[in-house]
């Protein structure tokens, strides 16, 4: 309405269409969100297949953040490696979210660290692992809750709509599994164990 009750400026208008094209991709990508997480709380399952390589799913991810990564300065490394029958989409989301947060929030010129391991008992976890500024206790019990943004805590915590890890949450759900997070001496490990039959 704006844009049409303006004069006529081209170039303007342009500016505040593009701004307003970014707002409404915004928009689309939390109502993508909430959409799945909805499906999840009713029940959505994970389509199982078998996956020969977890790690290979997460090199596939670090490829994808590999811009980003090179503006933060950051490397990224994978440890370990498990098969199972999981839901491959589902996974390359969960470490993209996981990934991302990290990118986000790691001291610049240091390492993210992927980890992978079997746990003994048919399930697998995946953590990773950044080191920055530490979160405090309080929000490390929410950090998966819907919209919990560590604002006070991180920088950058206002630009994202904090529904990443509550995604990475459901993710770990539709595969009969659970999410952790700590924070020890600078360092952070957010991840999942997922049920891996």
């Amino acid at each position: 309405e704006l844009a049409l009750r303006g004069p006529g400026d081209s170039r303007a208008l342009r500016d505040l269409l593009g701004s307003q094209l970014e707002e409404l991709h915004r928009m689309t990508a939390i109502v993508r969100d909430m959409l799945f997480l909805s499906q999840a709380d009713h029940g959505a399952r994970a389509r199982r297949e078998p996956v020969h390589s977890l790690a290979a799913i997460a090199d596939g991810v670090i490829a994808y953040h590999e811009a980003a990564l090179a503006d933060a300065g950051l490397q990224v490394e994978v440890q370990g490696d498990i098969a199972g029958r999981f839901d491959a989409p589902l996974l390359k989301r969960a470490i993209s979210n996981l990934l991302g947060n990290a990118t986000r929030y790691a001291a610049p010129a240091s390492t993210v660290r992927i980890e992978i391991s079997d746990t003994g008992n048919g399930r697998a976890r995946l953590a990773v692992i950044n080191r920055g500024a530490p979160i405090p206790p309080d929000h490390l019990l929410r950090l998966f809750d819907r919209f919990h943004r560590v604002e006070a805590a991180r920088p950058h915590g206002d630009a994202h709509h904090g529904l990443g890890l509550s995604i990475v949450a459901a993710i770990a759900r539709m595969h009969d599994g659970e999410t952790f997070a700590r924070c020890d001496d600078g360092l952070t490990t957010v991840g999942l164990v997922l049920e891996g039959g």
